[in-house]
């Protein structure tokens, strides 16, 4: 990997961590998120904070600086238009895109990235509901809650399903569940247009609902 694709996915990682909630990421947070040893994550953290892209102090949480976030908004912006690209002109499952974009995030030229995002009518919102950042970093934002977290009696809308888990992902899908459904969450469960759904175990923990 080089240095650059290292830095990018580095930052790619902070910036998801607060993206749906508030708490920054810790040193350890990292390095288990990105599957790397305390020590190399601690040099990194520290060469990122020498350019100026985080700021840190030992032990504690890590921040981007405006410089970082942008640089991040950039590469996340490629990676949700990739999935977004991949799921409309080639039929690709929402479950199937992440690990190609991952790969292809890095290949293309700005030049085609542009004409990705003009083919697809510069899309808001990735398959999975994370916003894609605009040319110049900023993202559509709406306040949220967590599906687990809604209380009895709670409607929204769903905005979003965490693509972490493939399988659950799938397993989401084939329940019924998607992007843009009004849910009413019930003692029970939830309600999408009144009829019930019965979804898999840690659903609840990665959708999110208008709040």
């Amino acid at each position: 990997m080089s240095a650059s694709v290292a830095i990018d996915d580095y930052l790619k990682t902070i910036y998801h961590h607060t993206e749906w909630q508030d708490e920054r990421i810790t040193p350890s947070q990292l390095a288990a998120t990105l599957g790397l040893a305390p020590s190399s994550v601690t040099e990194m953290v520290q060469k990122l904070a020498a350019q100026g892209l985080v700021t840190h102090r030992p032990y504690g949480p890590i921040s981007l600086t405006p410089a970082g976030e942008h640089r991040a908004a950039a590469t996340i912006r490629r990676h949700r238009l990739v999935e977004t690209w991949l799921v409309r002109e080639f039929g690709y499952s929402w479950d199937e895109v992440h690990d190609e974009a991952e790969i292809l995030e890095h290949a293309i030229s700005d030049r085609l990235l542009a004409r990705i995002a003009e083919r697809l009518g510069n899309p808001a919102f990735d398959p999975h509901g994370d916003a894609i950042p605009d040319a110049a970093g900023h993202v559509q934002r709406v306040p949220f809650v967590l599906l687990g977290a809604a209380s009895p009696g709670h409607v929204g809308t769903v905005l979003r399903v965490s693509d972490r888990d493939p399988a659950l992902l799938r397993d989401i899908e084939e329940s019924g569940l998607d992007v843009g459904a009004t849910v009413r969450v019930t003692a029970d469960g939830v309600l999408v247009y009144e009829q019930p759904l019965t979804l898999p175990a840690g659903a609840g923990e990665a959708v999110w609902l208008t709040a």
